[in-house]
C-alpha cells in the first residue's frame, strides 16, 4: 500500500483519480481548499463519495498555507504526490490575476519544498495545454519551445514546469508534468464549455459560441485521463542520457524530469461537439456565434507519442460515448437535486 497525497481532491480530475487509487487499495490523503471559483456544493458532493472509505482522509487546506503544509509532509511521509490543486480557468485570470500567483506559484513552491524535505519518491503535477500559447505548429509537442503564453494562467503553468525542473536538477526529486487537453466527463467542472452548454440547452437558453464554432479541441474523457495518470505515477522519470545543452530538449532533461501531453490525439471542432451534445440531449441549442475571445487559442491538438511509448497510454473513448455518459450523469444528478447530499460511496465506478 502506497501513501499518496492528492491535492485538489475535491476537483474534477482529483476526485476521479482519488477514487481510482482508493479502489486499488492505496492510502490517499486528499487536500482541497474548497474555494468558490465554482459551486462548492458540487465539490462537497464529490467528497461525499470518498469520505466513507477507510483508506481516505481529507484535509481542507490551501497550498498557500506554508506551515500547515510543511507539517503535513513531515508527519505523513508520502510516497507519491499528485498536485492537481490550482486556480484554474483562462478567462478568470483576466480579472483575478492574484489568485493565480497565490495558488499556482506560491502554492507550488510549497509543494516542491514539502517534497524536498520529506523524501517524496515522485511528484506528478498538472500543467496545461494552455502553455502552448501563441504556438501554431500542430500537433503540439512537448519538444517544442513554449515561451509565448497568451494568458496569465498559462504563464503560471509554464512557471510550474520550470520550478519543478529546478528542483529535479538541484535535489534529484523525480518530477513529471502533465499538460492536460480539455478533459470532460461526469462530475465535471461547471465552468467548462460543455457543462455550460448542457445547462443552457436543457433550460432553453442561448449559448455563446466563440470563434463561430471553429475552435478545435482535443476533448479527452476523464477515464482515459485517469488511466494515463495512474501509469505515469508508476514510472519514475529517468534522466535523458542524450540530453544536450547545445540543443536542449524542452520535454526531457539530464535530471529526473519529464513533461507529457495527455490528450485524445484527435481534435474535434467545437460545432461538431455541440451537435453530438444536442443529439445526446435530444434538444437543439440556440446559438450566438461570436469572435475569438481574448486569451483563447483557436486550436489545441496533442502529440501524445511519448506517453504512448513510455507508459502505453491509449485513449479509447469517442466523444459520442463520453458525452452520452456525461449527459446521463448530469440528468440524474440535477434532476434528483443531489448536490450537497451525503451520497453513498461505491468503488465500482472507479474500477477499470
Amino acid at each position: 500500500m502506497r501513501k499518496i497525497l492528492v491535492t485538489g481532491a475535491a476537483g474534477f480530475i482529483g476526485f476521479h483519480l482519488a477514487g481510482r487509487l482508493l479502489a486499488a487499495a492505496n492510502e490517499v490523503v486528499g487536500l482541497d481548499n474548497l474555494n468558490n471559483y465554482y459551486d462548492v456544493r458540487l465539490k462537497e458532493a464529490r467528497l461525499a463519495r470518498l469520505m466513507p472509505l477507510s483508506n481516505f482522509r481529507f484535509l481542507r487546506m490551501g497550498l498557500e498555507e506554508r506551515e500547515r503544509l510543511q507539517r503535513l509532509f513531515a508527519e505523513e511521509k508520502f510516497d507519491v504526490v499528485v498536485n492537481l490543486a490550482a486556480q484554474a480557468g483562462v478567462r478568470y485570470s483576466l480579472t483575478n490575476p492574484y489568485a493565480y500567483i497565490d495558488s499556482n506559484i506560491v502554492g507550488f513552491i510549497n509543494i516542491l519544498e514539502g517534497c524536498r524535505h520529506s523524501g517524496v519518491k515522485h511528484l506528478v503535477f498538472a500543467s496545461s495545454s494552455s502553455v502552448y500559447g501563441a504556438n501554431t505548429k500542430m500537433p503540439f509537442s512537448v519538444h517544442h519551445n513554449v515561451d509565448h503564453p497568451v494568458s496569465l494562467y498559462a504563464a503560471t503553468k509554464k512557471a510550474d514546469e520550470l520550478m519543478a525542473h529546478s528542483y529535479a536538477a538541484l535535489y534529484n526529486i523525480p518530477c513529471t508534468g502533465l499538460r492536460f487537453f480539455t478533459v470532460y466527463g461526469p462530475w465535471g467542472r461547471p465552468d467548462m464549455a460543455y457543462f455550460l452548454f448542457t445547462k443552457a440547452i436543457v433550460e432553453g437558453r442561448t449559448i455563446d459560441i466563440y470563434n463561430h464554432g471553429k475552435m478545435q479541441r482535443d476533448f479527452t474523457f476523464i477515464d482515459d485521463i485517469v488511466e494515463g495518470m495512474e501509469r505515469v505515477m508508476d514510472r519514475i522519470p529517468p534522466a535523458n542520457p542524450l540530453w544536450d545543452g547545445n540543443n536542449p530538449d524542452p520535454g526531457t532533461s539530464y535530471a529526473p524530469y519529464r513533461i507529457y501531453n495527455i490528450g485524445n490525439n484527435n481534435p474535434v471542432e467545437l460545432m461538431h461537439f455541440i451537435e453530438v451534445l444536442e443529439e445526446c440531449l435530444g434538444k437543439k441549442a440556440k446559438k450566438n456565434l461570436l469572435p475569438l475571445q481574448a486569451g483563447d487559442v483557436p486550436a489545441t491538438y496533442a502529440d501524445v507519442d511519448d506517453l504512448v511509448r513510455d507508459v502505453g497510454f491509449q485513449p479509447a473513448t469517442p466523444i459520442e460515448n463520453g458525452l452520452r455518459r456525461f449527459v446521463a450523469w448530469y440528468r440524474e444528478f440535477y434532476s434528483e437535486d443531489k448536490i450537497g447530499e451525503s451520497l453513498s460511496a461505491s468503488l465500482s465506478e472507479f474500477r477499470r
